[in-house]
């Protein structure tokens, strides 16, 4: 249901006394639909319209503008600082953190044999055993598809992946929703205002919150230089020679 603006319920009072005026002349007439429809018309809501805007308002007062209540997509300023919000979200989660990326996730074929990707995965690959030795997994055609035996089947069942996610806003923790605005504010002040003095000020505090994220995953994540326990998703691969050696 639309909410009732105070433009809204003036035009109602005022068609509802039209309508009293007409009845007690033995007339009967009903407010035109159009005019209704185009008190109550509302902008698209965006996703998770309601967490990223704070996020947003940051981002326009880092540049210097004035705060917004809405996310409308028809003011330019904001429209490119969300814009610019959500790709740079997207760049860093795209880096795979201990938050969203999961080692031998299983997938499953469908009954085509095949697996189809979800939109949500920014990096998929197969988990690093013997049964991954001979194949090259891309995706292509928003399926997974073997490069090595150049084929979408995967008849032998379920496979274990190594998974890169895309998460909504909402599912961060809170150090990345602070450097990805941090990040995104820089950018928008390079876009829009092009002060070299802002521009740097602004970096200094993206650095500051990259080392924030920084000690956020080395606490999360538990990692060991040394690689072991062998099956514990978190351990750390170090580099091995011998593998470079071997290719």
């Amino acid at each position: 249901m639309y909410p009732l603006t105070g433009t809204t319920l003036l035009f109602l009072t005022q068609a509802s006394h039209k309508l009293n005026i007409n009845q007690h002349t033995g007339g009967f007439s009903r407010p035109p639909f159009f005019y209704l429809q185009k008190f109550i018309t509302m902008a698209i809501p965006t996703t998770n319209a309601a967490q990223e805007l704070p996020a947003v308002n940051q981002i326009l007062a880092s540049v210097g503008q004035a705060p917004v209540t809405t996310l409308d997509q028809t003011n330019p300023d904001v429209a490119i600082a969300y814009d610019t919000l959500l790709q740079v979200s997207r760049e860093v989660q795209s880096e795979g953190w201990n938050f969203n990326r999961e080692e031998h996730y299983e997938f499953t074929p469908d009954s085509n044999d095949e697996i189809v990707i979800p939109n949500n995965v920014l990096q998929l690959d197969l988990t690093d055993t013997s049964y991954s030795s001979n194949k090259k997994v891309i995706r292509r055609n928003g399926k997974l598809y073997d490069k090595h035996n150049h084929t979408y089947e995967w008849k032998d069942g379920a496979i274990d992946c190594d998974v890169v996610w895309l998460f909504d806003w909402v599912d961060l923790p809170r150090p990345f929703q602070d450097y990805i605005t941090a990040r995104a504010a820089t950018l928008v002040s390079s876009r829009l205002v092009g002060d070299g003095n802002q521009y740097q000020m602004l970096q200094q505090n993206e650095a500051f919150l990259r080392a924030s994220i920084v000690e956020y995953e080395c606490n999360q994540g538990d990692h060991t230089f040394f690689g072991t326990p062998q099956n514990d998703p978190n351990n750390y691969s170090s580099y091995k020679p011998y593998l470079a050696l071997r290719r």
